[in-house]
């Protein structure tokens, strides 16, 4: 939870082991490092994330553009640019630099995003499978603006709970799911001590490179074995990533195109509803 400055004793340093570690797949300037049929499986109930690194307007076109999902929870963090998103809950609007976008797809809903200005726009997408009670319950979305996300030492909360301070998320949010967005400068190690039974947990460099003690680069996922023990860090650059950790999610993924449930009963039921919503999202375009 605090700064190391103290180099690790070489028995801190074998708490835990990368078992699978990934560049993704690069369509334009979005990297997809893990999908819901491939790392996913690994570290569900994360099951999706994309890497956006957009240089310019230019290069992003017209945006994501209108699409559906429903049985997940979707988090957006703004590392560079500004975004300007919409979605059928009613909501939308421009976030800063810093800011988090999070939405409760649940039953059903569409949602459009794309850079608001010409310069950079740079983040993470995640999403996450909801568990039963909540994969067809009412859409809904919190967004947080930078003042209002919690921090303890180099970690931004954005999900969960770290050290003191909680994320304003838990009113729609999934329960036990930690995801943090980390700062480092060279030379600095930390250490996440993740809480009582969340076996799983990974992390995604966006700046830098840092050791946990294997190299980790910029733009590589690395998924680590099923335990509590810490997580051992070290910045061997100026580095920025995000981790997660959380309690297994214990159901099989049953997958659509946009949509992740737990039963086919539970899909078949979000997919009628994002086809309807679908049908009127026309009409009004």
């Amino acid at each position: 939870m605090s700064l190391l400055l103290d180099r690790p004793t070489p028995a801190a340093r074998l708490g835990r082991t990368v078992i699978h570690r990934t560049r993704g797949r690069a369509h334009g300037p979005i990297t997809r490092l893990a999908s819901p049929s491939d790392v996913g499986q690994l570290i569900k109930p994360f099951v999706f994330l994309d890497l956006i690194d957009v240089p310019s307007l230019d290069a992003f076109g017209r945006g994501f553009g209108w699409h559906p999902h429903s049985g997940i929870a979707t988090l957006t963090v703004l590392i560079e640019g500004d975004a300007a998103f919409e979605e059928t809950t009613g909501t939308k609007g421009v976030l800063p630099q810093g800011s988090v976008e999070f939405m409760r797809a649940s039953g059903g809903v569409w949602h459009t995003g794309a850079p608001a200005s010409k310069g950079a726009l740079k983040g993470f997408q995640l999403w996450i499978a909801l568990p039963p009670d909540l994969e067809n319950a009412e859409a809904m979305s919190q967004h947080m603006l930078p003042a209002d996300v919690p921090v303890d030492g180099p970690a931004r909360v954005l999900l969960g709970k770290y050290g003191d301070a909680a994320s304003p998320l838990a009113r729609i949010a999934p329960s036990g799911i930690n995801y943090l967005d980390v700062s480092l400068a060279a030379g600095e190690r930390w250490t996440y001590q993740p809480p009582r039974g969340h076996t799983v947990g990974w992390l995604a460099v966006h700046g830098g490179k840092l050791a946990v003690p294997e190299t980790v680069d910029r733009g590589e996922l690395v998924v680590f074995d099923r335990s509590t023990e810490a997580i051992e860090i070290e910045a061997l650059d100026d580095t920025r990533f995000v981790l997660g950790s959380a309690l297994p999610h214990p159901h099989e993924l049953v997958l659509g195109y946009y949509s992740v449930h737990t039963s086919q009963a539970a899909l078949d039921q979000g997919e009628r509803e994002i086809d309807c919503i679908g049908r009127e999202l026309k009409k009004r375009l």
